[in-house]
This record gives C-alpha cells, structure tokens and sequence, in this order.
C-alpha cells in the first residue's frame, strides 16, 4: 500500500454547519481513511490517509466545504499513516 496521510485545520464559519457530516460523506465516497472532529477553537480538524491523489482531492473538496460553511483557510500537515485506522468516523 502506498497510502499517506495528512492532518488538515479547517478555519473560516465550519461548525454549527454539518462539516463534519458532509465531510464524512466526501471521506467515504473518495475511500478515504481517518476521522474528523471539531477543535474548541472553532476550526475543524481532520485526519486523512490514502494515496496521494485521493488525499489531493479530498484536501480540494475541504477547501470548498458544504453549502452553509465559509472557509477561510486550510491547513495541511503529512503525518505518518497510522496503520489501526479503518474506515472515516466522525469523532467527539
């Protein structure tokens, strides 16, 4: 597997929007690892893992948000691919 991995910051109006629920779908359409959650900062977090193209498209679709959200900036960060995570969840 070539997989990698990246945690992303969402800024911008991203909570109280259904980030999180649209993200998980984008994640799951894309076949897309990891989790998502919102931060006590009201920046959005997201931890990422697939090939590279994949994560490209993602981190694309994370710039633009659903419908209600405003993003103002992203933040991109490669971590190493964990090897324990499955599937993409939506974490507390």
């Amino acid at each position: 597997m070539n997989d990698r991995a990246c945690i992303v910051q969402v800024s911008g109006r991203v909570q109280g929007v259904g980030f999180r629920m649209w993200a998980l779908s984008e994640a799951r359409r894309l076949q897309i690892r990891g989790w998502v959650r919102n931060l006590p900062d009201g920046r959005v977090e997201a931890c990422l893992i697939a090939d590279a193209e994949r994560l490209e498209q993602m981190v694309e679709r994370l710039r633009q948000g659903p419908a209600l959200a405003r993003v103002d900036a992203v933040e991109r960060n490669d971590a190493e691919p964990p090897d324990d995570v499955q599937g993409f969840t939506v974490l507390a």
